[in-house]
């Protein structure tokens, strides 16, 4: 149980990527005060582990209800996966993130970034949707969906940090150090993604 905490831990670390949100959210936020702030960032953590806790919990009998076989979502989740790796090797991941920001910051009515683009797509995207969904058809039993459920507070927890703290963390650490650590994680998040195909393809021939 411990190697499963260990890979979903590690899995949804990389996927909702806590220290690239940061200076997304700094961007997003600067121009309120530090009640709104931090209101906001707790909103879109909660709303984001809702969404990821109702499609850990009930995806996989929306894929049998759909006649989706695990195998196959397990080679398209690998893929889609290993599509986020890329983007975030070659930092594209991190250029669209920062378009998205500048189109709500354009918005002069937009007051309220915690659920659009925060919660959806930043931390529960359609990527860390397919992860959950993975890891869960992965585990085994209760013990294995609590294990999985675990890691991911604890992920979302280390995220609610980070976007508490983005101001003063982007000062401290700067936009090198962010852009380094992103593209060593898209490189172990496209091992994982592949990881995620051969046991796919494994297990459909």
């Amino acid at each position: 149980m411990f190697d499963l905490f260990i890979s979903a831990f590690a899995t949804l670390f990389v996927v909702i990527d806590p220290p690239g949100c940061a200076p997304i959210y700094a961007g997003l936020t600067a121009r309120f005060d530090a009640a709104h702030k931090r209101a906001m960032a707790i909103r879109a953590c909660v709303v984001a582990g809702a969404i990821l806790l109702f499609f850990a919990l009930l995806g996989q009998r929306l894929l049998s209800a759909l006649h989706i076989g695990l195998d196959a979502f397990r080679i398209a989740g690998g893929i889609m996966l290993f599509l986020i790796a890329l983007d975030m090797v070659f930092e594209k991941r991190t250029q669209r993130r920062e378009q998205r920001a500048e189109q709500v910051l354009a918005d002069p009515a937009q007051e309220d970034v915690s659920i659009f683009p925060m919660a959806m797509p930043m931390l529960a995207g359609p990527g860390a949707i397919a992860t959950v969904m993975l890891l869960q058809s992965n585990a085994s039993g209760v013990q294995g969906t609590l294990v999985v459920l675990a890691a991911l507070a604890l992920v979302l927890a280390m995220t609610l940090g980070a976007l508490l703290a983005a101001g003063p963390l982007m000062k401290a650490v700067g936009p090198r150090f962010e852009a380094v650590l992103t593209r060593l994680l898209g490189v172990l998040l496209a091992a994982l993604a592949a990881q995620y195909v051969i046991d796919g393809l494994n297990g459909a021939f």
